[in-house]
C-alpha cells in the first residue's frame, strides 16, 4: 500500500441515506485504512444522539461511536471528536453534553434555537483536530436529506457547507430500496452540496456481488456518482452505537441465560457485548417473566427515577424479587445499582423532587443533589467476597452518573465503589465496562455454569486487532486507492 504524506488535504465527509446504515463503521474503517497507509487522521462527529457513551481520559463524555473511531485511528478519544452529544431523557427532552460536560436540558423544539452558537463551537473543534492531527474524517448524523431540517442541520448540510469537503454517501442494501436510498438522497440534496458527493459505498450486501454488477451500473447512471465499494455483511465485535442496535441483537443458544432488563431509557448496553458472545443474553422487555433466567442484570439508564417507576408499574420489580428468592444473582450497573438500594432521594436535579423507594436488595441510599455528573475512567479491585466477586481481581471501566450512593450495612463490592449483599449474589457498581473485562466475564459465567454442574472453560480473547480486520474487509471490497486519490486531488 502506498505511504502518503500528511501534507495532502485528506479530510472527508461521510454522510448516510438514513440512520443505522453503517456511517460510523465506515468512518472507523477509513481511519484504520489510512493509518495503515501512513496517514495521521482523526474522526469527528459534530452532533451525536446516543445513550451509549464513553468517558475520555480527562473525564469528558462523548458518543461510543467516536471512541470506537478514535481507537481505529490509533488515537486516544477526546471531546473535540464529538463536541455535542444529545442524550434523550424522554418527553421530547434531551440533555446537551457540550465538550464532554452537561450543558443544559432542552425540549427538542428549543434545541434549534441553540444551533447557530453550537455550530461555531463545532467548527472550532474541527479546526483544532485538523491542526493537531493534520486530517479529519467527518461523520454526519442520520439521513443527509432531511428537507425540514436543512436550515438547522449542523451535523450534515450546514456543516458540509461550512467545510466544503468531498462527501461519500453510505447506503444499506439490507434495508431494501437501495436505488431509492441513493437516488432519492442525492436528488434532494441542496444544489451547492450535491456536487460535493464524490462516491457511494453500499453496506451489508449478502450473496454473490457479481449479481449486483448491473445494479451498480444503474445507480451510477442514475446519479452520475461512482460506486466506490459494495461491502459484504460481516459480524465483527464492534461496540453498538445507539438504541437502534438493540433490535439487531439475537441471543445465541446457550446453557446459561442472562436477562438484561430493557429499561425505556437504557444506556451503555455495550457493557454486555462481551457477555453476549459467551452466554444467551436477552434484552427483556418490562413486564416479562424472568422464570427461565439464570442471572438478572439491571443496566444503566439516562433517568434512574423514571425508569424505576416504569419498572414498578410493569410489575418487573416483583419479577426481579421472585428471581432473587429462587437464588438467581441480581447485578446492577450505574442506574441499575441505584435502583437496587433502599431509596432514591431526588432534590429535583434528575426528575421531580421527591423520595422514591428502591428495590431494597442492597442497603444503600442514593441522593441527587446536583446537576453535575461524575465522569471518569477507573481501575478498581473486586473485593474478596464469594462466590462471584472473589474471582474478578482488578478491573477497569468508567463512570457516568449523577447522584451519590451512601452505604448502609452492606459491604463494599469494589475498592471505593459499589455494594454487595451478605450472600454475595446481589451487587451493584457505578462502573460501566465491568463486563468488558475478561476476569469479570469468567467469574460470572464460571459461577452460573457451576450451578448447572457444568465446567466452564475460561475464555481468552483473540490477539488480532479488530480494526485491522475491519480495514482488511474494506481494502478488499472498497476502492481505497480511489478514495485516497479523491482526497488528495
Amino acid at each position: 500500500m502506498p505511504s502518503l504524506s500528511i501534507l495532502f488535504n485528506m479530510s472527508l465527509f461521510v454522510v448516510g441515506t438514513a440512520s443505522h446504515v453503517g456511517k460510523s463503521v465506515t468512518v472507523a474503517a477509513i481511519c484504520r485504512c489510512l493509518v495503515n497507509r501512513g496517514v495521521c487522521v482523526a474522526p469527528f462527529k459534530s452532533q451525536n444522539m446516543s445513550l451509549n457513551s464513553y468517558v475520555t481520559f480527562d473525564g469528558g463524555e462523548i458518543g461510543m461511536a467516536q471512541a470506537m473511531q478514535a481507537h481505529a485511528a490509533k488515537l486516544l478519544p477526546q471531546t473535540d471528536m464529538n463536541p455535542i452529544l444529545l442524550k434523550p431523557k424522554g418527553d421530547c427532552v434531551s440533555q446537551i453534553v457540550l465538550f464532554g460536560r452537561p450543558y443544559k436540558d432542552v425540549p427538542i423544539q428549543k434545541y434549534y434555537y441553540e444551533t447557530d452558537r453550537l455550530l461555531d463551537q463545532v467548527l472550532l473543534a474541527y479546526h483544532r483536530l485538523k491542526e493537531k492531527y493534520g486530517e479529519v474524517i467527518v461523520e454526519g448524523a442520520g439521513g443527509a436529506a432531511e428537507l425540514n431540517l436543512y436550515d438547522q442541520d449542523i451535523a450534515n448540510i450546514r456543516l458540509a457547507r461550512a467545510l466544503g469537503l468531498p462527501i461519500i454517501l453510505v447506503a444499506d442494501i439490507e434495508r431494501g430500496g437501495v436505488f431509492a436510498q441513493t437516488y432519492g438522497t442525492l436528488s434532494l440534496l441542496p444544489n451547492d452540496i450535491r456536487p460535493l458527493v464524490k462516491g457511494i459505498i453500499i453496506n451489508k450486501f449478502r450473496g454473490d456481488p457479481k449479481l449486483f454488477q448491473n445494479g451498480i451500473q444503474k445507480i451510477e447512471k442514475l446519479t452520475g456518482v461512482k460506486i466506490l465499494g459494495v461491502v459484504p455483511y460481516f459480524d465483527l465485535n464492534l461496540p453498538s452505537e445507539d438504541s437502534l442496535s438493540i433490535g439487531d441483537k439475537k441471543a445465541r443458544k446457550n446453557l446459561v441465560r442472562i436477562a438484561i432488563i430493557r429499561l425505556p431509557r437504557i444506556s451503555n448496553f455495550t457493557d454486555f457485548e462481551l457477555l453476549e458472545r459467551y452466554a444467551a443474553v436477552e434484552y427483556v422487555p418490562l413486564g416479562s417473566s424472568l422464570d427461565e433466567y439464570d442471572c438478572v442484570i439491571i443496566p444503566g439508564t439516562k433517568n434512574t427515577v423514571e425508569d424505576l417507576q416504569e419498572l414498578k408499574r410493569s410489575t418487573m420489580d416483583a419479577q426481579i424479587l421472585i428471581a432473587r428468592k429462587r437464588g438467581v444473582p441480581v447485578i446492577g450497573i450505574c442506574g441499575g445499582y441505584q435502583m437496587l438500594g433502599r431509596e432514591i432521594i431526588d432534590e429535583g436535579y434528575e426528575s421531580a423532587k421527591g423520595t422514591y423507594a428502591g428495590l431494597g436488595l442492597l442497603d444503600g441510599v442514593t441522593r441527587f443533589v446536583s446537576y453535575e455528573k461524575n465522569t471518569r475512567q477507573v481501575t478498581r479491585k473486586a473485593n474478596n467476597i464469594q462466590p462471584i466477586l472473589s474471582e474478578m481481581g482488578e478491573v477497569t471501566g468508567y463512570e457516568i452518573h449523577m447522584g451519590e450512593t451512601q452505604p448502609g450495612e452492606d459491604k463494599e463490592a469494589f475498592s471505593g465503589d459499589g455494594l454487595v449483599n451478605e450472600e454475595g449474589l446481589v451487587f451493584g457498581t457505578y462502573m460501566h465496562g465491568l463486563f468488558q473485562n475478561l476476569s469479570a466475564v469468567n467469574s460470572l459465567l464460571s459461577y452460573l455454569y457451576s450451578k448447572k454442574n457444568v465446567h466452564f472453560s475460561h475464555i481468552h480473547e483473540a490477539k488480532k486487532d479488530i480494526y485491522d480486520e475491519l480495514a482488511e474487509i474494506f481494502e478488499s471490497h472498497v476502492d481505497m486507492d480511489a478514495i485516497t486519490k479523491l482526497l488528495i486531488e
